[in-house]
């Protein structure tokens, strides 16, 4: 049993997986995504700050579901994300389209170089064939 702190209100709680935080908290946390969701269909092109404001959820959360894909920036909002591996302009999550397909193709090539057979033994000339003894 993997028992931790939540990292909202700090009780016991038997972690499984994903963020620190008790069943409880994560109800809650998820209560509040759909309260935020439904606000921002409602009021389209709102920024994080008003959202935030309007909610009452702290701003980095925000930023965290945009980041986990859980939120997307309109194409007209003045708030955007940068890709972490080139900088560009992206609606959600960490990449952009150029740099997730970057990584796959280097995964892609990591997977094929590490499943190839591997090379059969080279043959020697008789000389080397003989046994050899230390002295």
């Amino acid at each position: 049993m993997n028992v931790r702190n939540c990292r909202t209100c700090g009780r016991i709680f038997n972690y499984v997986a994903g963020p620190l935080i008790c069943p409880a908290c994560r109800e809650k946390t998820e209560e509040k995504f759909q309260e935020v969701k439904e606000y921002i269909r409602a009021h389209k092109g709102v920024s994080v700050n008003e959202v935030a404001e309007a909610c009452d959820v702290d701003s980095a959360q925000l930023r965290q579901w945009l980041r986990d894909e859980r939120l997307e920036v309109t194409e007209d909002s003045a708030l955007f994300l940068n890709c972490e591996g080139c900088g560009a302009p992206i609606r959600s999550g960490k990449y952009c389209d150029k740099c997730k397909m970057n990584m796959s193709r280097g995964f892609g090539q990591v997977l094929r170089t590490s499943h190839q057979e591997p090379e059969p033994p080279q043959k020697h000339s008789d000389d080397s064939a003989r046994m050899r003894f230390l002295k």
